[in-house]
């Protein structure tokens, strides 16, 4: 099949203005200071998520939008946006809720936030996958129900971690970084990758690749998501998938919501299954399935992969950078580009 990549845009020239800058949700106090500072800027002062009708007004209005992963912005939305609106700056490194080809149709540049949130996704990534094998969630809970009666030689038994198999789907920043945290606990790493890392990278990790996703799924003991979201990875873990993980096994999903059947996830934790899961992310957010919060050993967070002060931060400064470049006539140094 011949395939064919998008154009992608490219400045056109330098403003010779503020650039007018429309923010969807707040950003902290040293970013919007700084902004404010650089640009004409208007921000949500609520931070409540904008309806499609907002985010349409805010496109029409302004030279640069600032999304977050909150934000869909499709096709017929960038078709309506102003003719003054020239760089898509988004605050995070995800950009599926961003259709680029059509950004790209328009001339619309789009940047991200690429390697800002890798160390603090990956620890969080790391509390559950130590977490849930040790059913710290299920501990917490006895404790403060004050029904705990005292140690007991087979009370609470979790699994331990040395000897397991990890396995990673996605072996990018996020997933080498998970990889590096997971040996010093050791854990053995098996992943799989669209494409396979180099020797090398392989040695550094110790880690074996597995070319076919069903074989590393049937294989981990703890299987954790680090792979974006795409209508080719809709519920990449469903019902069959879930039913080829060995009995007691964990998921972990850190990414996206989007990438598990979280309907046969709830039938394969309920029945037994699989002994617990650690998520961070929902398909339908801020929505939280009853049954997941009900179940003893599944750690529910609230999309907190990122959420670290410094992180943050550094992923507004980084937007702060790519629109000034592109205000300066210049290619922003984290353009994304729009795909085959």
């Amino acid at each position: 099949m011949v395939t064919t990549q998008t154009p992608d845009p490219a400045p056109e020239k330098r403003l010779t203005r503020k650039p007018r800058v429309v923010v969807t949700r707040r950003l902290g106090p040293a970013v919007e200071e700084r902004m404010g500072e650089l640009f004409e800027v208007r921000t949500n002062a609520s931070d409540m998520e904008l309806t499609r009708e907002q985010l349409i007004d805010a496109m029409q209005a302004c030279d640069v939008l600032v999304p977050t992963v909150t934000d869909r912005i499709d096709a017929e939305m960038i078709d309506q946006a102003g003719e003054g609106l020239g760089l898509i700056a988004n605050f995070g490194a995800g950009t599926e809720h961003i259709d680029l080809a059509a950004a790209a149709s328009r001339k619309i540049i789009v940047t991200n936030t690429p390697g800002v949130f890798t160390d603090d996704t990956a620890d969080l990534t790391m509390a559950g996958i130590i977490g849930v094998p040790r059913r710290i969630r299920e501990g917490v809970q006895l404790i403060r129900s004050g029904e705990w009666t005292g140690w007991a030689p087979t009370a609470m038994l979790g699994r331990k971690l040395g000897g397991k198999t990890l396995g990673i789907i996605g072996m990018g920043r996020i997933g080498q970084a998970v990889a590096h945290r997971a040996r010093a606990f050791g854990l053995e790493i098996a992943y799989h990758n669209r494409k396979r890392l180099p020797e090398a990278i392989e040695r550094m990790f110790g880690a074996t690749y597995v070319e076919n996703l069903d074989d590393l799924v049937a294989q981990a003991d703890i299987l954790t998501l680090h792979c974006p979201a795409s209508p080719g990875n809709h519920h990449l873990i469903d019902a069959r998938r879930l039913g080829l993980m060995k009995e007691g096994a964990s998921l972990i999903n850190t990414a996206r919501g989007d990438l598990v059947d979280y309907e046969a996830l709830i039938e394969a934790l309920e029945s037994g299954h699989l002994a617990g899961a650690g998520l961070d992310v929902f398909p339908d957010e801020p929505n939280v399935d009853e049954r997941l919060i009900r179940h003893p050993n599944v750690m529910t967070l609230p999309h907190i992969g990122s959420a670290t002060r410094e992180g943050r931060e550094d992923s507004g400064m980084k937007v702060i950078a790519n629109i000034r470049m592109w205000a300066d006539g210049h290619r922003p140094p984290d353009q994304v580009l729009s795909g085959l």
